[in-house]
């Protein structure tokens, strides 16, 4: 092994945070290349086709920027972007990221990842970019995720949607004309009519 590929493998993942397959095969290098700086301990095998540096922090949004490697048009939504808001005491095990409707479903390849599919305005509306252990990611934002929330409150709890709405009201993460919007947006207003009404009472 030749001490410039692995100086560039090194450099790379200082800039990137994890590397994925594309990354490794813009860069000219193969899996088996990848494999031995594994068995030296040069870098970790995160998942499959995804690697990152042995000394890197492994913070609690280590698995958003390995789902958005792996899924990089997807957008961290629901429970995940709960979390990563610090708008929930849930802990969720598995990253829950949005996708189009019509997108091919990704290979996760054993990572703990829900696929969720909105459509339309609601697929791209209020998405922010944010860099996660220097990775691109998406997120959606506090009043979005919040309206996302009570749409899909049959899959996540009512009490966990309200627990986001009382918690992001409180810390002013949003304002009441914001959290309208992307009601709208989710076609839930009828839904969190009570509910936004009881916060301004």
């Amino acid at each position: 092994m030749t001490k410039t590929k692995k100086d560039a493998v090194l450099e790379k993942l200082r800039q990137m945070g994890v590397l994925r397959a594309k990354d490794i095969r813009d860069m000219g290098l193969s899996r088996e290349y990848m494999r031995k700086l594994v068995d030296r301990g040069v870098i970790v095998r995160l998942a499959r086709g995804l690697y990152g540096p042995p000394d890197a922090e492994i913070s609690a949004t280590h698995s958003i920027a390995e789902a958005c490697k792996r899924i990089p048009k997807g957008t961290i939504c629901l429970l995940s972007a709960l979390r990563f808001h610090e708008m929930t005491t849930q802990s969720p095990h598995e990253v829950w990221i949005a996708i189009g409707r019509k997108m091919w479903r990704p290979k996760t390849d054993g990572m703990a990842i829900r696929i969720v599919r909105f459509s339309g305005h609601a697929l791209v509306a209020g998405a922010e970019e944010h860099q996660v252990e220097g990775v691109a990611v998406k997120v959606y934002n506090p009043a979005k995720t919040v309206a996302d929330c009570f749409k899909y409150r049959n899959k996540i709890g009512l009490d966990v949607a309200l627990e986001a709405l009382r918690e992001g009201w409180r810390e002013r993460r949003f304002s009441m004309d914001e959290l309208w919007r992307f009601a709208k947006i989710c076609r839930v207003a009828n839904v969190m009519r009570p509910y936004l009404e009881s916060l301004t009472s």
